[in-house]
């Protein structure tokens, strides 16, 4: 449930919008809300079920959840919906990693803890997949039904936590919630600025203030870090430079996920003219391309440097994308997207594979778990950070060939015609992005010895 609500609103981004007049900027916070939250309080959601219990914790974060998805349901105006994603964000990030650490507690070690993992993994997939089909065609009926269907789920899952769960020994730990609500506060910050900057213009106070405060909020988070007792992001853990690279190219190869998707679905929809049930049915392709390299990088990390796969998916990504933005209205699905659609998620699975074991590669058992939640929150706050800079480029290209900001059912075929256009540079932006990554890429020189022996690591530490 929690993977599907990160994808389903993709879908349901170009009705939305027209029912509730949201601005192009607006229409962007209603899934960046949800990733900010979300990915800025991960760490802190999983310290505050180790402090107070993860089964009470998880019942708190599902029912945060489930209360969100009904006022995400009845919002009536782009201020009550993004509110509501950000508290919906909220209640994911503390359900999301008791969840896991639930898994791990209430198996034994030995073969029903690991098919008990391989579960959890299996639904991440469906998850993801299914918020495809599932919010095209809830979409259909009516967009406010991709977020009024998890309350009922919502109250199932909390009735059966009470019933099987086990309370999970806890101790009153620091927590450190400064550092959570400084560095959220301050990558939402500067989102707005940037999101905001194209519209109300870049010499803004709005615009300019917002730039300013989130970079002296991120500044002050740095120095709580480094004093904290409990911090959630122990310096130490960066002083490998490899990892450190690492860590910039999972996040930008998120961020080509995260906003191609955004991008494609209003393409398809607003200038092709595709139903939100037919735009879901044509991301699945990306999905088994994706599944497919996945395949092939896993055998493939263990013979051959991960920065050789991260580049070659790299290259694959960025020539799907920058083909992608060549097109126009006249584009068919057959003819011109189905092939980069499968080829681009063939190199997001081909680059994505390998990265999470070089971020855990030559460490100890006691530093995989914290090295994984960074790789976690650096795949979660890829997308949304990006989202402001891409976003605010296509923006600004509609703009400046004459296009409007708003609902595209209201615009006239010229107006159609630029915001097409700036749809496609923002696949500019995202092959920038899968450059990025790329590069970097260059500066992790893991061997592959080291990646299986963290991919057998990560296997014990599963195994418990």
């Amino acid at each position: 449930m929690v993977v599907l609500d990160g994808t389903v609103a993709n879908l349901a981004l170009a009705r939305l919008q027209d029912d509730l007049g949201l601005s192009d900027a607006g229409r962007n916070w209603v899934v960046t809300s949800y990733a900010l939250a979300f990915g800025g309080l991960m760490l802190l959601g999983g310290r505050i079920g180790d402090a107070w219990g993860r089964k009470k914790m998880f019942i708190v974060g599902v029912a945060m959840f489930t209360v969100s998805s009904l006022l995400c349901g009845l919002a009536f105006n782009e201020a009550t919906l993004v509110a509501a994603r950000a508290l919906q964000g909220t209640g994911a990030a503390i359900a999301a990693p008791t969840a896991l650490a639930l898994v791990a507690t209430t198996f034994a070690p030995g073969p029903a803890r690991n098919q008990a993992f391989a579960i959890f993994a299996a639904m991440t997939g469906i998850g993801s997949i299914a918020g495809l089909i599932v919010g095209g065609a809830l979409t259909q009926v009516s967009w406010r039904w991709i977020f009024l269907i998890n309350v009922p789920i919502g109250f199932v899952i909390v009735g059966l936590a009470f019933l099987a769960l086990r309370e999970t020994d806890h101790e009153r730990l620091s927590l450190d919630v400064q550092g959570a609500v400084l560095a959220t506060l301050g990558c939402t910050a500067i989102v707005f600025g940037i999101s905001e900057g194209p519209e109300l213009g870049w010499r803004s106070g709005w615009v300019l203030g917002a730039l300013v405060a989130g970079l002296v909020l991120l500044a002050v988070f740095l120095v709580v870090e480094r004093n904290a007792d409990n911090p959630l992001v122990p310096f130490s853990l960066f002083a490998n430079r490899d990892r450190v690279a690492t860590f910039i190219a999972i996040f930008f190869a998120s961020a080509v996920m995260f906003c191609m998707a955004i991008y494609v679905a209003q393409f398809v929809q607003n200038i092709l003219g595709y139903s939100p049930l037919k735009a879901g049915l044509a991301f699945i392709p990306f999905a088994f391309g994706m599944g497919a390299s996945a395949f092939v990088a896993s055998k493939l990390a263990v013979h051959i440097q991960a920065r050789w796969l991260v580049i070659t998916g790299g290259a694959i990504m960025v020539a799907g994308l920058l083909y992608g933005s060549t097109l126009d209205g006249t584009a068919t699905y057959l003819g011109n997207l189905f092939v980069p659609i499968v080829a681009i998620g063939f190199g997001v699975g081909m680059a994505v594979v390998p990265l999470p074991l070089c971020a855990v590669a030559g460490v100890g058992p006691a530093e995989i778990g914290p090295l994984t939640a960074i790789t976690q929150v650096a795949q979660t706050l890829g997308g949304p950070l990006a989202l402001a800079v891409i976003g605010a480029a296509a923006t600004s290209r509609t703009l400046s060939l004459g296009g409007t900001n708003g609902p595209a059912s209201d615009m006239d075929p010229h107006q159609l015609w630029a915001l097409g256009e700036g749809y496609t540079f923002a696949l500019v932006g995202c092959a920038g992005c899968a450059v990025i990554a790329g590069a970097v890429a260059l500066f992790i020189r893991f061997t592959p010895q080291q990646v299986a022996l963290a991919h057998e690591a990560q296997e014990a530490a599963h195994r418990g």
